[in-house]
């Protein structure tokens, strides 16, 4: 029987991420990425909300890629699967983990930030302007005003009623 181990995390970086380089020369970086959900107290009526921390594995060109872009408080887009794993900590206590291990990364939001390591010069491009639509002028008469031209579209022919 196959079997599926998929984790689809929609949240945002809770630090920039950290990157390293094997021995091999593979590139990895780990970043963690908050979730929060919302839910009424039955007994209060006051909304909860509930953070979860997800420790997420970049690999190769990902890795790089997350280390170029993503920033903290940035949101983003992972798909990965979960690794489970143990170590033992200083004071010789074993603790459990489990990461994602990413296997893809989309940036959401709009592109600010999106500057990558020069990220923090000031003279970065504004975004662009919006050109304010023409304001509408005084018409003639329908009697006297020649009709619009149209634009040639290859539809001319067609019947404007639609069957559907």
């Amino acid at each position: 029987m196959a079997s599926v181990n998929k984790v689809i995390l929609v949240g945002n970086c809770g630090r920039d991420p950290e990157i390293r380089y094997l021995p091999s020369g593979q590139a990895v970086a780990n970043v963690s990425v908050a979730t929060s959900s919302r839910r009424k107290d039955k007994n209060t009526g006051e909304t909860i909300e509930d953070t979860q921390w997800h420790r997420v594995t970049f690999y190769d060109r990902l890795a790089e890629i997350a280390g170029e872009y993503v920033r903290k408080g940035r949101p983003i887009y992972v798909e990965g699967r979960l690794k489970y794993g143990k170590y033992t900590d200083q004071s010789g206590v074993e603790k459990n983990t489990v990461d994602i291990v990413a296997t893809e990364l989309q940036l959401l939001g709009g592109r600010e930030g999106m500057g990558g390591p020069s990220e923090g010069d000031e003279g970065s491009a504004p975004p662009p302007a919006r050109r304010p639509a023409p304001a509408p002028r005084a018409t003639a008469p329908a009697a006297r005003q020649a009709p619009a031209p149209r634009p040639a579209s290859g539809f001319d022919d067609m019947d404007d009623d639609i069957p559907f």
